[in-house]
């Protein structure tokens, strides 16, 4: 359940493209760790619920605390390298890594728990609403088989597709395909950005489509879909990545800081520390930056000129 270049930009978020991750993680960012100067690091991923997060964290960290803001764009397991040795000071938006977080805050200490960024994250695997209303059973796994001529694609080796987003991004569906026995084949469409390009394309032709998707995501406010219900996720069904046969859980999203900046990071710590928000206000972003195509710092600034009570409790 994990999400994905790097890119130091300074003082600018740059929205992914979704081209390839690349794994520079030796490239540090100028200001991380850069102690005693208002400056701050943050980790950025390649989806753009997590832009949102950052752009609108580093808005308020620029343009109301007086800090210079770094981005730096890392795949998720890199991330947490990173930010263990003080590239990046902050990553906002953590799906569930528990090796790392084993590694980095319960043992070595280099990391240290930032808390809830206050949204709850999911993955599933998802039909168009449209396709739901004319097969109901469709969204029970164990019927899938039925309509897997629906789905077929010249990518799936005559089998049905399911469509994953890029490869950097860490699912189970390989697994799920093979443990529950389903005639399908799971194919990558190579970014979050392409994977929008067929969903959209397939919905304006009301096509069949099967895909691996994720809420909170704004994408859903365009083209609804309906979850297809796999095994119910259990504590613990998925500890072997291989013998995965249930459903993804729901996750609360986590943010992470590194530990010395968590200490001396002062307002900007502990402004990260406080923010906190809902889906609504992550999609309402998302759908200016990805729909609109608004800057993020242009749609950052439309969401903190209109949500006041929300970020101003922010403030330390």
């Amino acid at each position: 359940m994990r999400r994905t270049t790097i890119t130091a930009a300074v003082a600018v978020l740059t929205l992914a493209t979704g081209c390839g991750a690349a794994d520079m993680t030796k490239q540090a960012s100028p200001f991380a760790n850069a102690r005693g100067s208002k400056t701050v690091t943050l980790s950025v991923q390649s989806w753009v619920g997590a832009q949102s997060n950052v752009a609108v964290a580093q808005y308020i960290l620029e343009h109301k605390l007086g800090y210079r803001v770094d981005t730096v764009q890392v795949d998720e397991v890199p991330a947490w390298d990173a930010l263990s040795q003080g590239r990046v000071d902050a990553l906002l938006e953590d799906w569930g890594h528990p090796d790392q977080e084993k590694r980095y805050v319960t043992e070595k200490k280099t990391i240290t728990r930032g808390g809830d960024l206050g949204v709850t994250g999911h993955i599933g695997w998802f039909v168009p609403t449209y396709l739901a209303k004319q097969h109901p059973d469709i969204t029970d796994w164990r019927n899938l088989d039925k309509y897997t001529s629906l789905f077929r694609t010249p990518e799936s080796g005559g089998k049905g597709q399911l469509m994953d987003g890029s490869p950097s991004y860490v699912t189970n569906d390989k697994a799920l395909v093979k443990n529950l026995k389903l005639d399908y084949q799971v194919v990558f469409a190579g970014s979050e950005a392409a994977q929008i390009t067929q969903i959209k394309q397939f919905a304006k032709e009301k096509k069949p489509f099967l895909t691996y998707w994720y809420s909170p995501q704004w994408l859903f406010e365009k083209v609804p879909m309906t979850e297809v219900k796999l095994p119910p996720y259990k504590e613990g069904c998925d500890a072997d990545p291989a013998k995965v046969a249930c459903s993804y859980p729901h996750t609360p999203l986590q943010k992470y800081l590194n530990a010395d900046f968590a200490r001396s990071g002062g307002e900007a710590a502990a402004f990260l520390k406080k923010f906190r928000w809902t889906t609504e206000d992550q999609n309402e972003v998302s759908l200016m930056i990805a729909e609109q195509k608004l800057d993020p710092q242009e749609a950052a600034k439309k969401w903190v000129d209109s949500h006041p009570d929300v970020w101003k409790k922010w403030l330390p």
